[in-house]
């Protein structure tokens, strides 16, 4: 979808970015700019800033950053053209006619052919299984006491035995072997052709506005896989959904339960639970989250009691920690899971359950006590020791005690000791800083790894991002660089493509970060390298001829990377020899600032 640039300028110039994130985020002034806690990670101390001559916002604490359009689209889970829309109505500006670009346009039309066909299919699969041939799917409902209107209501169907039958209907439609394919429907081989699904009871799963964008199915019988999902589409994103949002997303309770499966959904929604969710045949992601957190800041989770449903629960807490949900956990035992439970006690005593849910913290020191042996008085203390280091992960004093009164009434601990314990722990910084530098010490080799996978030369990105940031900072020294330093001598695309834009708004007398940023809006880790970009913190002031030293010796870096770059990809030798005579003369390059 394509807005003119000078439309989307408009809109972010007429948008206040202050204006704008106050609505959502309660901000402080302190200095030029305003401060508050990131909307995008829990925090207690306020790292997110708002810089109202940048028009740009950037958290120094996870990274998130962009302009006012960025932020309306990541905090409200918007695409772009919603979010413009949105600011666009705020603001009094009049949107033209959306036009496309021809690939957008061919991207659009696909994104509707496969929604198209996901609902002839999901209407396909639900006659089947009011036919005879879908007689087995139709029972295992009735065994699972789901009523027809449950059944009509999240569309549950039926994939036939034979193994191409939804192929044969969707081609009598029209469809091309080539689009099925996509759609994650159909297999399409040389040995043949044959459905994704067949045998299965299905579940189709919807998104936010009730659109089917993919399926779930459970096999009748023996086979395996017992479930099997969608693959990722065009219009499918498993960490992007969560199966039963479309009617929990309107349910007036105050928290939302997240479950482990299809059936744990339909289940407590049939016994008047509207507000429950479940993710996708996958573990609960940061991005579930980000999702959940749009519509509560409070979670129940209510994932199986087997020893699987606890490591799912205890995954999923700092997961909901990080965005700011409080967390609660529910105790079905003795049953292993909400279907089960309510069906044997009742939906009045699973709603007492959710009453006293349990503190996802202290749930957390439950679970860690099941590895001793309260028996062996080692273990006791050692469980006593580990209980005490969990507790320093609360920062605030007044909270941590709060917490230690509560573990030690629940596992009979004298308070005075646990307390003395804690602080004892807490007062041992030599301790805590060798545990922190050695789980930092195997993050940092893990980082690098993963690194090195990714970069062949970090060091030469690194100096062009400080570069960069350099120049956007100090603008003065574009000044200093010319002739020395041109956009094409970043050889990172993403920044030469921002140094650009800077060079150029240079020399039209101003730079806009904000109007740079809408340049990248529609690419979420391009707007928050950018962003970071004009929010680096710079400790270099360039004051003191160290410092100086250090400026010219990222050019040298920044250049010699550039010329090397250029010697490798040189086209003939005439070419070369002029970037050897260049390599040649760089050390006689100087700085003067």
């Amino acid at each position: 979808m394509y807005y003119p640039e000078e439309t989307v300028e408009e809109v972010r110039m007429r948008s206040d970015i202050v204006d704008v994130v106050s609505g959502y985020v309660k901000l402080q002034k302190k200095g030029s700019n305003y401060f508050g806690l990131c909307p995008f990670h829990n925090e207690k101390s306020p790292s997110f800033s708002v810089s109202p001559q940048k028009q740009m916002y950037y958290c120094f604490g996870c990274g998130a950053g962009g302009n006012a359009i960025t932020f309306v689209m990541e905090y409200e889970s918007l695409p772009f053209p919603d979010a413009l829309k949105l600011l666009a109505d705020r603001a009094g500006v009049k949107l033209p006619e959306v036009e496309y670009t021809k690939e957008e346009r061919a991207k659009a039309d696909k994104r509707s052919v496969l929604l198209e066909i996901n609902k002839l299919a999901a209407n396909y699969f639900y006659y089947q299984l009011h036919q005879p041939q879908g007689r087995n799917g139709y029972e295992y409902f009735q065994k699972r006491k789901l009523t027809e209107e449950t059944i009509r209501r999240f569309g549950l169907g039926y994939s036939n035995k034979t193994s191409s039958d939804l192929y044969q209907y969707l081609r009598s439609k029209g469809y091309s072997d080539q689009i099925l394919k996509e759609s994650g429907l159909v297999t399409i081989e040389e040995r043949g052709t044959y459905d994704k699904f067949w045998n299965r009871v299905m579940f189709p799963i919807m998104d936010v506005n009730s659109r089917v964008v993919g399926f779930g199915g459970r096999v009748m019988g023996d086979g395996e896989p017992k479930y099997l999902n969608s693959p990722e589409t065009l219009v499918f994103d498993k960490s992007r959904n969560l199966y039963g949002l479309n009617y929990a997303r309107t349910s007036r309770e105050k928290c939302f339960l997240v479950c482990e499966g299809y059936m744990d959904v339909i289940a407590l929604h049939q016994a008047g639970f509207t507000n429950a969710v479940a993710s996708l045949g996958t573990a609960f992601t940061p991005r579930h989250a980000v999702l959940l957190k749009r519509y509560t800041g409070q979670v129940v989770l209510t994932y199986d009691s087997d020893g699987a449903g606890v490591k799912a629960a205890l995954r999923a807490i700092p997961i909901l920690k990080e965005v700011g949900i409080s967390t609660k956990v529910l105790d079905m035992k003795p049953y292993k899971d909400p279907d089960e439970f309510i069906k044997n006690l009742g939906a009045d005593a699973f709603r007492e359950r959710i009453e006293k849910a349990k503190n996802s913290f202290l749930f957390e020191i439950d679970v860690l006590k099941r590895d001793y042996q309260f028996e062996d008085p080692e273990q006791k203390t050692q469980f006593y020791n580990a209980a005490a280091r969990k507790l320093l992960e609360f920062e605030e004093a007044l909270e941590r005690d709060n917490y230690i009164q509560a573990v030690a009434r629940e596992h009979m601990i004298p308070y005075e000791d646990l307390r003395r314990l804690v602080n004892r722990l807490g007062s041992m910084p030599e301790e805590v800083r060798r545990a922190a530098k050695e789980r930092q010490a195997l993050a940092n080799r893990e980082e690098r790894q993963n690194q090195r996978k990714k970069e062949k030369d970090d060091g030469s990105k690194r100096a062009q991002r400080l570069l960069l940031t350099w120049l956007i900072e100090r603008q003065e020294l574009i000044e200093k660089v010319e002739g020395i330093i041109k956009p094409e001598d970043f050889t990172e695309p993403l920044y030469r493509q921002v140094a650009q834009m800077v060079f150029e708004a240079y020399s039209r007398g101003e730079i806009n970060p904000g109007e740079i940023l809408n340049h990248f809006i529609q690419d979420e880790e391009q707007s928050r390298q950018v962003a970071g970009l004009f929010h680096a913190r710079l400790e270099e002031s360039l004051g003191n001829e160290e410092q100086k030293k250090a400026f010219s010796d990222v050019v040298y870096r920044v250049k010699k990377n550039s010329l090397d770059y250029a010697s490798r990809n040189a086209s003939d030798i005439g070419e070369l020899q002029r970037i050897i005579q260049a390599q040649a003369e760089l050390s006689k390059i100087t700085i003067r600032i």
